[in-house]
């Protein structure tokens, strides 16, 4: 389970380091789709930064804590660390939706990526406390 938690990790960073891209991107955005579709608009944003650091860079940060952490079988703590990163990308997915009124495909991926690897640890934790119990 580790390795699978690792592998989307390290999806995570990739999805997150391609949005700090179009953060500092100047030119057009290469996912720049329709006016439903751009990445550019909404790494721009006022919303695209928090307490002066780029959200980007805030989700490579959250997913090399979570490669970590399940590297270390650090599965409760994991959890943890997955379930407050999924709050913080709901919250940055009401905001593509509801205020910016455009999506970025990266920050789809990346929410995409957390909610299953929240699911996947959340089921690892569920499935070592039944063990756990059974055993005694």
């Amino acid at each position: 389970m580790r390795w699978v938690l690792i592998v989307l990790a390290v999806v995570g960073i990739a999805a997150s380091s391609l949005a700090l891209r179009e953060h500092y991107r100047t030119d057009t955005s290469p996912c720049s789709i329709n006016e439903r579709w751009d990445c550019g608009i909404v790494n721009h944003s006022p919303y695209a930064m928090l307490f002066g650091i780029p959200v980007a860079v805030i989700g490579i940060a959250g997913y090399l804590l979570l490669g970590v952490l399940a590297f270390m079988k650090a599965y409760r703590m994991t959890l943890v660390a997955a379930l407050g990163g999924l709050g913080f990308a709901l919250y940055l997915a009401h905001i593509e939706s509801a205020v910016l009124g455009v999506w970025c495909i990266y920050c789809v991926i990346s929410q995409g990526v957390i909610s299953l690897l929240s699911l996947l640890v959340l089921g690892r934790v569920i499935v070592g406390l039944i063990s756990r119990v059974w055993a005694e």
